[in-house]
């Protein structure tokens, strides 16, 4: 690998910068308002660029290219959901959060239900939350621990000390920042991060573009056939038609049902959109990610056709195309920005999880049973070790994931999908069916996480219409059981 003295320079700068910086722009935090909601006084550019820096982890940043690489710009259709599923959140969401001046979109189920789903709710998040990310602050450090592994200074060291020590150093950093300076730093440092790992993008496109020769236009002409975005699907028989991802009908529905559940119901990105000061200016932030990640979903997908020229269209593992290029072809200097770039990707998504955890940990469920008469000062310091737990807790994710076979580790990485579903249809009943009481609404949840056990494990259909279905499930079974239950 081409990571020379140069390259640990821009890593070691970048990692000490995030962690100066992160801790100054959080600013003092005098109680949990401005721990977890920046005082709600963010602006909301700021907002949305969190909010993109937080849903780009490292996998996007590696896998994306892999997409293109591998099939075509079909991918690029699921953008037209996601902006119509934002639309749909910015609606029907969050005036009811803002209304009740709420710091979870979990406080939203308990005062429309009841505590039980509340509880439920925030539990499925985290454990969800847990198990995702602690995959992906393992897949964070495997360049890191390849850096590691090819250098003198740690010659005679395992893989999983080097994998350990690697997963440390990320995840210490970023609860250094999350811990001390909150909400505000995690946002404040998404916003530079963003720029961080699009700049490293950029690199790559640049460094790509050097060496194919005639540059963009070879790309084009040898990539002619992968310019294709919109995908009907109807090609394939009737009985195999759910079983494509990328369709326009699967990407319309399926991503805008996705969206509506990572970006309406998931405290990692909701935090977010309550920090702003009117739910006006946090529409706006939720909306305009739509047209970003769109913009940054071509970015990475021409990564991909240009990995495609570059290598003549070799055969190879998708998931591992990009990952190859950096490893063995990017020069010394611009290595060092392409990794700091892929640790922005997961270190904003990981500072994130810290936050929202312990958000949805200290007000779902500490403050309800054991916090009702802190004050603001013991509440601050509790929300600070709650911080300090997840952290560990997602170290010892990670270096589980680390031990198991790669299936396992596919299976977590799609555990929003056993989950999202039933999630956001709850939240859907809870705005859209005013009759819907506590139990129904429970019975709905579970029918629609159980549902998704089903089609994920027993069926071929797409993961792009996961949430849809299991969201459907949820709204069927909590209304047929009210309407059951209203005529005793």
């Amino acid at each position: 690998m081409n990571f020379g003295l140069i390259d640990w320079l821009i890593v070691v700068l970048y990692l000490l910068g995030v962690l100066i910086f992160g801790i100054i722009s959080g600013g003092k935090q005098r109680n949990t308002l401005d721990y977890f909601l920046g005082a709600r006084q963010v602006p909301w550019l700021a907002v949305c660029f969190a909010v993109v820096a937080t849903e780009t982890s490292a996998l996007t940043f590696l896998s994306i290219p892999g997409v293109a690489y591998a099939t075509n710009l079909n991918f690029l259709q699921l953008t037209f959901g996601y902006i119509l599923g934002r639309i749909a959140v910015s609606f029907l969401l969050l005036p009811a959060y803002y209304r009740g001046e709420l710091a979870t979109a979990y406080q939203f189920l308990g005062i429309r239900f009841g505590r039980k789903v509340r509880n439920f709710a925030s539990i499925v998040f985290m454990l969800t939350r847990l198990a995702a990310d602690g995959v992906r602050l393992f897949t964070t450090a495997i360049p890191l621990a390849v850096i590691l592994k090819n250098s003198a200074q740690f010659a005679g060291w395992s893989d999983t000390q080097i994998y350990i020590t690697s997963i440390t150093v990320i995840s210490v950093i970023t609860f250094l920042y999350t811990f001390i300076g909150g909400v505000r730093a995690v946002i404040w440092m998404d916003v530079v991060q963003m720029f961080i790992y699009i700049g490293g993008a950029i690199a790559a496109i640049i460094v790509l573009g050097s060496k194919i020769d005639g540059g963009i236009s070879q790309v084009i002409s040898f990539s002619a056939e992968k310019f294709k975005i919109i995908n009907w699907g109807f090609d394939k028989p009737l009985k195999e038609f759910f079983n494509q991802p990328y369709t326009l009908f699967a990407s319309l529905i399926g991503g805008a049902f996705l969206s509506m559940a990572s970006h309406g119901t998931d405290q990692l990105i909701v935090q977010r959109l309550l920090t702003t000061d009117s739910v006006k200016n946090s529409q706006k932030a939720l909306i305009t990610t739509g047209f970003i990640v769109a913009v940054q979903f071509f970015i990475f997908l021409f990564i991909g056709l240009m990995l495609y020229t570059f290598y003549n269209g070799t055969k190879m593992n998708p998931n591992e195309v990009f990952a190859d290029f950096i490893v063995k072809y990017i020069p010394s200097g611009i290595s060092g920005l392409i990794i700091a770039g892929l640790f922005a990707a997961a270190m904003s998504t990981l500072a994130g999880s810290m936050s929202s955890l312990a958000s949805s940990a200290m007000i779902d469920i500490y403050k309800p049973y054991f916090g009702k008469n802190q004050d603001e000062r013991n509440e601050l310091i509790i929300s600070r070790i709650i911080t300090a737990v997840w952290a560990v807790l997602l170290v010892g994710s990670a270096i589980f994931f680390m031990r198991t076979e790669k299936t396992v580790v596919e299976l977590a990485l799609s555990i929003a999908s056993f989950t999202y579903g039933g999630l956001l249809g709850t939240f859907l009943l809870g705005v859209l069916f005013k009759k819907v009481d506590e139990t129904s609404a429970l019975v709905g949840f579970i029918a629609g996480i159980l549902a998704m056990v089903y089609v994920i494990l027993n069926t071929k259909i797409a993961w792009t219409w996961h949430t849809f279905i299991g969201a459907g499930t949820t709204i069927i079974f909590g209304n047929l059981v009210q309407m059951l239950r209203s005529h005793k």
